[in-house]
């Protein structure tokens, strides 16, 4: 069970990317990697970055070959496993994500409502010609997808590629860290039932050592999630995703994002010019102070250990993106939900769930309804699918707001969605 293994990483240009080169050397002795190839399409960003991770793996004395290239059939060749983690028009496009809702009276956000269709309406058919190439050069690899929107990509990509795919997000591992950190015990011990999708999402039923946490304890370990009102969590008796802000403080967050003198991707625009200079700097072979500013965390931990529990056959409990097949019964097979999995070398199992909590069936439904809409309007660049899907948003709902809007975001994205443009139109 000793085969070197090959990764390939997508969007490689990414400031993440050192994170996860790290998380690799630190697991050098469970995952042999022998090559780590860089993609990306941004050749400048690729060619820092190429510089900066030979001088990294050097400073963690890890002996592992890098090189880059733009090639998708290079990069694949052989690959075990494609790490990919794209952004389809940059945080320019993200901008937009977050500014033209809200001059509409919505949540302007990249993963969340208007925003996070758009963002999917770019990514997705990126992410399925990614796809057809690694069941062309490596069907054997798993895809670790990391681009945002995860849970719609995952359900793009079950629909029209046959590959094995993975899709993660550090939300759904973050309830057992905050556990871990209030409780302080060993976030092994720590498990729970999880309802939901990718950023719609409750975690329940915790259990520490096999016995279920006190009202004392889930009262500490709610004060980690700082996002949504630590009453409103006590009366659900649920450890929701912080994402759950929007839908249930959405007239606040709207207020508290029109204040804001800038974007979320206007601040990372400007961060990212940092962090790039600090990586361009060749007298530089340590990860930049200026990245913990960037958030992300956790995410090479989470996708590093979903390698370890295929490649080693760990059987690990862990948090993923996958069809859903009965898991909830409330939900159609095909539809991808975020929940608890048994990981293995044949991949994700999803594990059962004893009890769906009434309060919050109604809104995951909606939203689930409302992403299946979407991908299915991003694979066929249907316009009035896209429009379904808007209104069945339970953040959008109005027509007479969704009509206008969906004309203006696709004029402001329409360098990134040639399916919505068939024939010129």
């Amino acid at each position: 069970m000793n085969k070197e293994l090959k990764i390939a990483i997508v969007g490689a240009g990414s400031s993440y990317t050192p994170e996860l080169i790290e998380g690799l050397s630190e697991h050098r002795e469970t995952l042999p990697v022998k090559e780590i190839v860089l993609l990306d399409i941004n050749e400048e960003r690729l060619s820092i970055m190429e510089g900066f991770v030979k001088r990294y793996i050097k400073h963690l004395n890890y002996d592992v070959k890098v090189w880059s290239t733009t090639s998708r059939e290079e990069a694949f060749t052989g690959a075990d496993f494609v790490s990919t983690q794209i952004r389809v028009g940059g945080n320019k496009a993200r901008i937009f994500d977050e500014k033209i809702p809200l001059k509409y009276g919505l949540i302007g956000q990249e993963t969340t409502g208007v925003g996070g269709m758009f963002n999917a309406f770019r990514v997705i058919p990126v992410m399925i010609e990614i796809a057809k190439d690694v069941e062309k050069y490596c069907p054997n690899a798993w895809i670790i997808n990391y681009s945002n929107p995860t849970g719609l990509v995952t359900e793009a990509l079950n629909k029209v590629c046959n590959v094995k795919i993975a899709g993660l997000c550090a939300g759904g591992m973050r309830p057992r860290w905050w556990a871990a950190e209030a409780l302080n015990v060993p976030e092994e011990k720590i498990y729970y039932d999880y309802l939901g999708l990718n950023h719609m999402n409750f975690s329940y039923n915790m259990t520490i050592d096999g016995r279920p946490v006190t009202d004392e304890e889930f009262s500490n370990i709610i004060k980690k999630c700082t996002t949504v009102s630590q009453d409103w969590m006590e009366t659900l008796h649920l450890i929701p995703s912080q994402y759950t802000q929007y839908y249930f403080h959405t007239k606040e967050r709207v207020q508290q994002l029109k204040e804001q003198d800038k974007t979320r991707g206007e601040s990372i625009l400007e961060l990212e010019k940092q962090i790039f200079r600090e990586y361009a700097d060749e007298t530089n072979d340590q990860k930049p102070k200026t990245l913990a500013k960037r958030g992300g965390g956790g995410y090479s931990k989470v996708a590093i250990g979903v390698m370890d529990a295929i490649y080693n056959d760990t059987g690990k409990w862990m948090v993923i993106n996958v069809a859903n097949n009965g898991t909830v019964r409330f939900l159609d097979d095909d539809a991808v939900i975020e929940t608890a999995c048994y990981v293995s070398k044949n991949g994700m199992k999803p594990l059962t769930i004893a009890d769906y909590p009434k309060a919050i069936v109604g809104l995951v439904s909606a939203v689930k309804n409302y992403e299946s809409l979407a991908v299915e309007a991003a694979i066929t660049g249907d316009k009035d699918l896209a429009l379904q899907a808007l209104v069945a948003h339970p953040l959008v709902r109005d027509y007479d707001i969704a009509k206008p809007l969906l004309e203006e975001m696709l004029e402001a994205h329409k360098d990134y969605l040639p399916q919505f443009y068939k024939n010129g139109k």
